[in-house]
């Protein structure tokens, strides 16, 4: 058998465990949530967004799924009332800075704030053996900064819990910094990237920001940019670093006001984003994240997931 077998073999055999894991109720202890436990979930009338959405209102917290096209978003947010869940749907740009304030002014004032985010509003515009660039600033600006901006947006508006509050950003090995393959080749770059003490915002932001320089110089394909997806890569490598990043700058908030923060890869889920190629079920692609957000009694913070397990950055 070879490596590749084996790593089907193993990654059925986790999702075979994860199924299993998913029928076993939370205990009475483990639930510190309730009905009135408010989420938020980001691009949420498709695909991975709708069935964290769906999950976590199965799970009996109140979801807030959002869209940009109301249209959809209204029709995804009735299929799930229509199930018995408690499912609100509002429209959200996360590139908007005005939809942003109205949507923050509508949840203080409905809802008083806000206890999970899940940042899920992402767009990849390659398949199969695709690696154009031509959407490359659309995909950085949506996939980082649209995180970037949803996450600042929300943290003053986090309601205070002895559990905390909770972030999960959807992401994707894609862009880790030392897997194998697809990793940038600069070695101080990734060393900067990699180092908790040297890591900064403007540094992140920087990065981004020279790699879609190089895009509009076409000189991209000689800088050392990971070679699969080059821009969806570069722009999870992106949300990677800002979750550790934002980790550390949370850390020192008081108890009661917790703010914990985390990322997972959902793996290459059977949705629109892979033109329906992939090899996992939305609800595996969804799970990771709504376990994150629901951990019991973890502070588990400023780490990457995939398959309910930590891996490396």
């Amino acid at each position: 058998m070879g490596s590749k077998e084996r790593a089907k073999e193993r990654r059925e055999k986790r999702m075979q465990e994860i199924s299993l894991l998913r029928t076993i109720p939370y205990s009475d202890h483990q639930r510190w949530w309730s009905s009135e436990t408010i989420a938020v979930v980001t691009g949420a009338n498709r695909g991975i967004g709708f069935e964290i959405s769906r999950q976590l209102a199965t799970h009996g917290l109140t979801v807030i799924l959002t869209s940009r096209d109301s249209n959809v978003g209204l029709e995804a947010a009735r299929v799930l009332q229509e199930g018995g869940l408690n499912v609100v749907f509002h429209q959200l740009d996360v590139l908007d800075h005005l939809s942003r304030k109205q949507f923050s002014e509508w949840l203080q004032q409905n809802y008083g704030g806000l206890d999970i985010l899940v940042n899920n509003a992402g767009v990849n515009f390659n398949l199969g053996s695709d690696n154009s660039v031509e959407y490359a600033r659309k995909v950085i600006t949506t996939n980082y900064f649209g995180t970037k901006n949803m996450t600042e947006a929300m943290i003053p508006m986090m309601k205070p819990s002895t559990a905390g509050a909770r972030i999960v950003s959807v992401s994707s090995r894609l862009g880790r910094l030392n897997g194998r393959r697809n990793r940038i080749e600069d070695v101080t770059l990734r060393e900067e990237l990699g180092n908790l003490d040297s890591l900064t915002e403007e540094l992140i932001d920087r990065t981004v920001s020279n790699f879609l320089q190089q895009v509009e110089d076409s000189t991209w394909t000689s800088g050392g940019w990971p070679q699969t997806f080059t821009d969806y890569s570069v722009s999870k490598l992106a949300i990677n670093a800002y979750t550790r990043l934002m980790a550390k700058v949370l850390s020192d908030r008081p108890d009661g006001h917790k703010i914990y923060i985390n990322c997972y890869c959902p793996g290459w889920v059977k949705t629109a984003m892979t033109g329906y190629a992939g090899n996992i079920s939305v609800e595996e692609g969804a799970d990771t994240g709504v376990w994150l957000a629901l951990l019991p009694d973890q502070a588990v913070t400023g780490k990457f997931f995939a398959e309910r397990r930590e891996i490396n950055f």
